[in-house]
């Protein structure tokens, strides 16, 4: 079983889990047109296009359980109406959970 991480986080009108599971990385990489170390990169380094930001939140929202009709309706509703980089800081959330886990924590989910 592949242990996935999820990032947990206030969008728009309510807390939403956000994760991103394997076959959701493959599917946000043909998004976003490129593979998640060169996305990470972009992201972390703050030279991110606006799909890599507003993809990588709906994709995680997704993983996190939410309806893929929900999670477009919550991007249209609350993530093109705000600046950049307040939906940018999310996504690189989202995105260092998925690559460095939760460090504290071991494989029993205890700290």
């Amino acid at each position: 079983m592949t242990h996935t991480f999820a990032h947990t986080a206030f969008l728009g009108d309510q807390e939403y889990t956000f994760r991103l599971t394997p076959a959701l990385i493959t599917e946000l990489e043909a998004k976003c047109g490129s593979g998640i170390g060169a996305l990470c990169n972009r992201v972390f380094a703050r030279a991110y296009s606006q799909s890599d930001i507003t993809e990588t939140v709906r994709i995680a929202l997704i993983g996190g359980s939410t309806a893929p009709k929900r999670a477009a309706e919550l991007i249209a509703a609350y993530v093109h109406n705000q600046p950049i980089t307040d939906t940018a800081e999310l996504a690189a959330r989202i995105l260092e959970k998925t690559l460095f886990g939760n460090p504290h924590e071991t494989t029993d989910g205890q700290a």
